[in-house]
C-alpha cells in the first residue's frame, strides 16, 4: 500500500539529492514541472532547488503542489525497482498524488486539481486556523460542544485529531486545552481546511474543476479518506476534490 501525506511533511531541501542522483525522480519531476507550467508561474525544480527569486513552501499554492510532485515522483522511483502498489491512500491533498499513481487522473488533470485548488485557497488565509489535539475523536467533539467555529476537521488516528475553524476561537480553546496537560498545538496554517470556511470557495473550485476528467483505474485499488473505503476512482471529479 502506498501512503501520501498531506501537507506539512515537507522541508527545505527536500528531493534535491534524489534529482541528482535518480534518473527516474528527476524525469518525473519535471514531467510534473512541465504540467504545472500551465497553471502556475514558478518553476518547481527552482523551487525545489531553492535558487534565487524562487517562492517558498511557506505559500500553500506552492507547497502543495511542490508536495505532489515529490510524491508521485517517489512512486515511479519505487515501481521502477519493482516495487508495485496494491492499493493507495491519501491524507487531504495526498489524495491527489494518490488518484494519480492509481490511474485515476491524468498528470495534466492531477496538477489542475492540486495547483487550482491551492491557488484559491489563498482567499482563506488569514481568518482560519488548524490544530491538533492528542485526543480520540469522540473526546474532542464532546469538548466541542457549544463552541462556535469549530469543528472536527480529519481524524488522523485513535488519540490524534484535527480541529479546524475560526483563528481566534481556536487559539484560545487549544490554549484551554494546553492548560488541562492535554498534547494540543496550532498547526502553522493561517486557512482553515477541512470546515465551513472552505463553502466559500466551493463555486470558485466548481468552475475551475469542471473539467476534471477521472477515469477508472485499472489493477490499483483506491482508499478513499472521504467515502472510508475503496472507490471507483471514476467518481473523483472535480465535487468529490471540494469535499475532499
Amino acid at each position: 500500500v502506498f501512503v501520501f501525506p498531506g501537507q506539512g511533511s515537507q522541508w527545505v531541501g527536500m528531493a534535491v539529492e534524489l534529482l541528482d542522483v535518480s534518473v527516474v525522480f528527476r524525469e518525473s519531476v519535471e514531467a510534473c514541472g512541465e504540467a504545472l507550467g500551465e497553471f502556475v508561474e514558478w518553476d518547481l525544480v527552482g523551487v525545489l532547488r531553492g535558487v534565487e527569486g524562487a517562492p517558498g513552501l511557506d505559500r500553500v499554492d506552492v507547497v502543495q503542489p511542490v508536495l505532489f510532485a515529490v510524491m508521485v515522483s517517489l512512486a515511479a522511483v519505487w515501481r521502477s525497482v519493482g516495487v508495485v502498489p496494491a492499493a493507495v491512500v491519501g491524507h487531504s491533498q495526498g489524495e491527489i498524488a494518490a488518484a494519480y499513481v492509481a490511474g485515476g487522473l491524468s498528470l495534466r488533470d492531477a496538477v489542475r486539481v492540486v495547483a487550482l485548488r491551492s491557488g484559491a485557497l489563498v482567499g482563506l488565509s488569514g481568518v482560519g486556523g488548524m490544530g491538533s489535539v492528542g485526543l480520540p475523536v469522540g473526546e474532542v467533539e464532546a469538548r466541542l460542544v457549544g463552541v462556535s467555529g469549530l469543528s472536527v476537521a480529519a481524524v488522523n488516528g485513535p488519540s490524534s485529531t484535527v480541529v479546524s475553524g475560526d483563528a481566534g476561537v481556536l487559539e484560545e480553546w487549544v490554549a484551554g486545552l494546553v492548560d488541562e496537560g492535554i498534547r494540543a498545538r496550532l498547526i502553522a496554517v493561517d486557512y482553515a481546511s477541512h470546515s465551513a470556511h472552505v463553502e466559500g470557495i466551493r463555486g470558485e473550485l466548481a468552475e475551475v474543476l469542471g473539467g476534471v476528467v477521472p477515469r477508472s483505474s485499472s489493477g490499483v485499488a483506491f482508499y478513499s479518506t472521504v467515502e472510508g473505503g475503496v472507490v471507483d476512482t471514476s467518481v473523483l471529479d472535480g465535487e468529490y476534490w471540494y469535499r475532499n
